[in-house]
């Protein structure tokens, strides 16, 4: 069973700065690394992945710059100190939203 769409919309770009974290890198290995993680249960579409970048970049959470690398160009993505900050809200709101949501479908009153 794989995550639906509906779940992860908008918490999209809080995973891609999650990646980001952990080391610069570029948008196949990030999707790659998502899959593997999620073990194939979560892979962001190539039209998702690209648009979130480009509002991480504009938002100016992320930079970007092209790799010197021997296998084709690549465009690597980086966060930013802004970027870790956002990174640190949206991780605080998942948490604080994954703790409201358990206690609503566990029944708690």
């Amino acid at each position: 069973m794989s995550i639906a769409g509906d779940l992860i919309r908008g918490h999209t770009e809080a995973v891609i700065l999650a990646r980001l974290m952990i080391s610069d890198s570029y948008g196949y290995e990030i999707n790659k690394n998502i899959m593997t993680i999620s073990n194939g249960q979560l892979e962001l579409k190539e039209a998702t992945l690209y648009t979130a970048f480009r509002r991480l970049e504009a938002s100016g959470f992320i930079t970007s710059y092209w790799g010197d690398g021997d296998a084709a160009r690549r465009r690597y993505y980086a966060i930013t100190p802004l970027g870790r900050e956002e990174y640190a809200r949206l991780s605080y709101e998942w948490e604080n939203t994954k703790q409201i949501m358990d206690k609503l479908l566990k029944g708690d009153t």
